[in-house]
């Protein structure tokens, strides 16, 4: 009971390290074109993450994310000890690349050491391939999606607006971010929310293995507080900030305006919405980098900093491996001591 509970504190810490760690996904264009300060930019984010609880309980109506990420591993190999292995690489991984401004994946962090433990435990016949691939196509999916998206509304805003004058459009579009960084911020709160939950959940399935009272027997049982308790506290890293990655994503990409702000929102939102539609966890850092890159290549291909975007690319492909084999190593040490 005592590793369960350590396991359930850790899970939530790593939601609120998610938080901080993706805060800049839905307010970094808001603070670098000015329209909000800091402070305001990560109360508002807060806000709509967690709201996104009631879309997706109410509107929705369901956790399919969550139920997903449960399904990483076979249910044969989940243990404790595997998802506290997968949970401490996973913090490990998200407070080294916060630390050094990288906007790495929190999604396939947690993926990827939930994976790597289990495969530690019981080889590589302990992880559901078809879950992994899905998950592994959309590092590049989604942020292709996100560019696409981004690319076109860009386009069709420019002509809707080509009329106006400048001075009063780029007013509208100030007001605009405000709805489209909330969009982006229920986007985030559904897609990263459910990941923790998918691993509590798994963990709660392996306490009623083991004849634990609190146990569930399937994700379908899932007490109301867990969901509850996710929405809560990403909501609460997210007012924590996550300013080293705001810098990046809001500046070091590309140069920013109101106008591609809301264009790359609303796409990075879209494509989330998309995803949750299909169930799919995918990185809110990846999706709304590629929708930033989509709004500078409509101006000119020489205005994405490329050299910046290559480095971000890496990080993205070496986030679940190299985070797979802290979580392995982590599992190899305690383990058998758990």
């Amino acid at each position: 009971m005592t590793l369960l509970l350590v396991i359930i504190a850790l899970a939530l810490f790593f939601d609120y390290t998610n938080g901080f760690h993706d805060a800049a996904n839905s307010i970094a264009t808001i603070v670098s074109t000015k329209v909000l300060t800091p402070f305001q930019a990560v109360l508002w984010a807060a806000f709509f993450n967690f709201f996104a609880f009631f879309v997706a309980k109410y509107i929705i109506g369901e956790f399919g994310i969550a139920n997903t990420v449960s399904k990483t591993v076979y249910e044969q190999y989940i243990t404790l000890p595997v998802i506290f292995s997968g949970i401490v690489a996973a913090i490990i991984w998200n407070l080294a690349t916060w630390w050094l401004g990288i906007p790495s994946s929190s999604s396939h962090t947690l993926i990827g050491s939930f994976a790597g433990a289990a495969i530690m435990h019981g080889g590589f016949k302990a992880v559901q391939n078809s879950v992994i691939i899905k998950i592994s196509a959309f590092i590049v999916l989604a942020p292709l999606i996100g560019m696409i998206i981004a690319i076109f509304l860009s386009i069709l805003l420019l002509n809707l607006s080509k009329k106006s004058n400048p001075h009063h459009a780029n007013r509208i579009f100030k007001h605009l971010q405000l709805v489209s960084s909330g969009l982006m911020s229920i986007g985030h709160g559904l897609n990263d929310s459910q990941k923790v939950m998918g691993i509590i959940a798994a963990a709660l399935i392996s306490a009623h293995q083991l004849g634990l009272s609190i146990g569930i027997e399937s994700i379908s049982k899932l007490p109301e507080w867990v969901p509850f308790a996710c929405f809560t506290v990403i909501s609460l890293g997210t007012m924590s900030g996550g300013w080293r990655i705001v810098k990046t994503m809001g500046t070091r990409i590309t140069k920013v305006t109101p106008f591609e702000g809301v264009a790359a929102e609303t796409a990075g939102a879209i494509t989330l919405f998309i995803t949750e539609f299909l169930k799919i966890p995918v990185s809110t850092t990846h999706t709304i980098a590629g929708s930033i890159i989509g709004v500078g290549a409509v101006k000119r291909l020489t205005a994405v900093r490329w050299g910046i975007t290559g480095k971000l690319l890496l990080a993205w492909i070496i986030t679940i491996p190299a985070s797979g084999l802290i979580a392995a190593i982590i599992f190899k040490l305690v383990g058998s001591l758990l």
